[in-house]
């Protein structure tokens, strides 16, 4: 190799190649909607009217996240993340043995994840509006099953971190970093 050619190559920047994968519309959504289910949580019990306006937030951010699932970018669409069952089984089999495939976009699992959190968020907000309708103000059975919902949506919220982190170290990756930035690893 010629001396130039080495030089060039000394002074090459040598961090692996990235592409785009999450589009600002995602990002935005993603970090809104982390921020508004904690207030709303927070507040579930002590600030009804600030618990109230963040719920119709969070049900504005799941009706545009279902449109952008059917319109978006690539990685964005549902169709890019909806796997049968048995792939989400195995893909989970293969995470516990260390061995799953990466996937530039969502795997198998988080597209699960993402589904599962849309259904519960939007039941979770439907529920909540119910609650402000003359039928089924305080209504206990409606209360309950809000209730219920938001538990639940809290257990999703801690697998879903759970899955990122081990996501992150299985395939040596930051997938937290890459939901700010908007790019990961090419390869």
């Amino acid at each position: 190799m010629s001396r130039a050619l080495e030089t060039l190559d000394a002074g090459r920047d040598t961090r692996p190649a990235t592409v785009r994968v999450w589009d600002p519309l995602v990002r935005i959504f993603h970090w809104s909607l982390v921020a508004a289910f904690a207030i709303a949580w927070a507040t579930g019990d002590e600030l009804q009217s600030v618990h109230e306006t963040t719920g119709y937030a969070i049900a504005a951010l799941v009706a545009i996240r279902v449109v952008w699932g059917l319109v978006g970018s690539t990685h964005a669409r549902f169709s890019d993340f909806i796997y049968r069952p048995s792939t989400v089984i195995r893909y989970l089999v293969d995470t516990m043995m260390f061995r799953a495939k990466r996937y530039i976009g969502h795997n198998p699992a988080g597209g699960a994840m993402v589904m599962a959190l849309l259904a519960m968020l939007a039941a979770l907000c439907g529920t909540g509006i119910l609650m402000t309708t003359d039928a089924f103000w305080g209504v206990e059975w409606v209360e309950e099953v809000h209730e219920a919902l938001a538990n639940l949506a809290l257990i999703l919220v801690g697998l879903h971190i759970a899955g990122v982190f081990a996501a992150s170290i299985e395939h040596r990756e930051n997938l937290v970093r890459a939901m700010f930035t908007g790019r990961k690893r090419a390869e």
